[in-house]
């Protein structure tokens, strides 16, 4: 029995990491707007509700399906490094790591990635979909647990830079639960957008440009480089004024789960998607079922998994501007039979396993830098998917943290620090380079059996959102599982492969499970040689799911939003 009763509806759903965004996407579908309008609705609430770890100026990926062409978009919603980079003068300054600050600082996307979705498939105007956003920054909200826990984890951080700690940790101080958050400069920097949209007039396209050259040409693009100039940040008007999200299909494959075939769609090489399908295509050939749903044998076989599926990330992922990254191996049937191989039933890998083996291919083989403890919460993201009464369908990952750069002054800003997600090492897939993307943990995804239903689904939780993922697929589909159950249902996360944050520490033979998993099973698991800690019953250390489904024959929606985060679903 499910903790959170499942949303259902016939017209429209909506689940997101947090209620006011959920809401702020549902009140756009009430108005006559589609996904893609809702969507960039609660994306833009999110980075109010969720500011420590969605930023307005941060990163943005999506995942769009379309009904009428069947077909299925993303939007990279990641900037690349600055022009300016050097990298050997970076790496040599830097000792080899992404410090905390400006320098860490990439091109903003997310306000970008907003604009392209809206003009190419949605209906609204910028001022319209942004309104909620706009309010709750000026009228304030009320802090919630996961923000709380997260400012409390990072209250170091936040006190490199004062601004940052007089929004988030007034008078030097975690906040009270419920407390009121407004966020003036924040609120003012929105409006300004709106106005000069509204400025542009009546035609749609001409407002969409003119919030544009707003933030990277105009004023709040003058502050930030202004910002940039006086700490010694590496971010350019060139770079601003040129920069266009990447807008190409998803990256897909299709599975055979319980005897039936599914589509299961991501976004590229950028970010560590494609790593989901390459562990489905290893689940797939063995029988998950027989192994019997969260025990010792199917959690071991779970974690081999995804511990291999993880060094070909950190052995072959990055920029496919700038790397070649073997996606069609990775994903392939003949390359899953001989990840198989590599799983023993009995005993787990010791360490971090080596990249597999593409011809033709050199992957990077990471020196293990091991945490001298174990990781606080990873820098996060959130969340929203929602399918519309067409049958359009968006899911979005907007991210980017708070607490390891300063905000800039009168725009209550963070600009994207997500070049945390690079390496400062010659030969990584991931290595930083002048308009490089960092390889993004954000990863929204979408799943499909043509004619029958759609999917789109995804969770923060840094490199939790892979293997939470994996395992809901694996519920709802093998166990079928409502989409409720399979989202609450307990976790175990791997933490064998150096983390994506900087300075990309690894834990490894260290597996996390959940408490409402029996005691027994992590008992049997630790005899199996995983290093096993056991976690509360319920965490949101092991992400935060969220899903919307639509029978395509009956119209029948379920929105399923996970109870471990301040997720909430509606359908109508």
């Amino acid at each position: 029995m499910s903790v959170v009763p499942v949303s259902l509806g016939h017209h429209y759903a909506v689940s997101a990491g947090h209620d006011l965004a959920a809401l702020a996407a549902f009140e756009v579908l009430e108005g006559g707007g589609n996904a893609v309008d809702a969507g960039v609705a609660a994306i833009l609430t999110l980075g109010v509700v969720y500011s420590d770890q969605v930023s307005i100026a941060g990163v943005a990926p999506m995942i769009v399906h379309l009904a009428d062409s069947g077909e299925t978009w993303t939007i990279a919603g990641v900037g690349g490094w600055p022009r300016a980079l050097d990298v050997d003068d970076f790496i040599a300054a830097h000792g080899g790591t992404i410090p905390l600050g400006l320098r860490r600082t990439v091109v903003p996307a997310a306000p970008d990635a907003c604009l392209q979705a809206l003009a190419r498939w949605g209906t609204m105007r910028y001022r319209d979909v942004a309104a909620r956003a706009v309010h709750y920054a000026s009228k304030g909200f009320p802090r919630h647990q996961v923000m709380l826990d997260y400012v409390g984890q990072y209250a170091d951080d936040y006190r490199h830079w004062p601004d940052n700690v007089d929004l988030w940790l007034p008078g030097g101080d975690v906040p009270a639960l419920g407390s009121q958050l407004v966020q003036a400069d924040l609120a003012a920097t929105l409006q300004f957008l709106c106005d000069e949209e509204q400025a542009a007039g009546d035609d749609r396209a001409a407002g969409f440009e003119a919030v544009r050259n707003a933030f990277y040409r105009g004023d709040i693009a003058s502050r930030i480089l202004a910002h940039q100039r006086e700490h010694d940040g590496l971010l350019a008007a060139e770079d601003l004024a040129s920069f266009r999200s990447q807008v190409v299909p998803s990256v897909s494959r299709r599975f055979r789960l319980n005897g039936e075939e599914v589509e299961v769609h991501t976004c590229g090489a950028w970010c560590q998607g494609p790593i989901l399908l390459e562990a489905l295509a290893t689940v797939e050939g063995l029988d998950m079922q027989a192994l019997g749903h969260n025990s010792d044998a199917y959690l071991h076989t779970l974690a081999e998994t995804i511990k291999l599926a993880f060094a070909d990330r950190e052995g072959y992922l990055g920029d496919p501007d700038f790397v070649r990254v073997p996606i069609e191996t990775l994903i392939s049937e003949a390359y899953a039979v001989e990840q198989r191989k590599r799983i023993d039933p009995r005993v787990a890998a010791p360490g971090m396993p080596l990249p597999g083996n593409v011809p033709g291919c050199q992957p990077y083989v990471s020196p293990v830098t091991v945490a001298p403890e174990p990781a606080r919460l990873p820098a996060d993201t959130s969340i929203v998917a929602v399918i519309d009464e067409r049958g359009n369908a968006l899911c979005a990952t907007p991210s980017d943290t708070s607490w390891d750069t300063p905000i800039v002054p009168g725009t209550g800003l963070a600009v994207s620090s997500r070049g945390a997600q690079s390496w400062a090492v010659h030969g990584h897939p991931s290595c930083l380079a002048p308009g490089k993307r960092p390889r993004l943990t954000p990863n929204p995804c979408f799943a499909q059996a043509p004619g029958r239903w759609i999917m789109p689904f995804g969770t923060p939780g840094g490199d939790a959102q892979v293997q939470a993922n994996l395992q809901l697929l694996l519920n709802h589909l093998a166990f079928q599982m409502p989409i409720q159950d399979a989202i609450e249902s307990p976790r175990l996360m791997t933490h064998s492969h150096p983390s994506s944050f900087a300075p990309h520490d690894a834990e490894p033979g260290r597996v996390t499970v959940e408490a409402r998993i029996d005691e027994s099973v992590s008992e049997q698991l630790a005899a199996r040689g995983h290093r096993v800690d056991r976690l509360d019953e319920w965490t949101h250390s092991v992400a935060g799911l969220c899903a919307v489904k639509k029978n395509v024959g009956s119209g029948q929606l379920e929105a399923g939003a996970d109870p471990r985060r301040w997720s909430r679903a509606i359908g109508w």
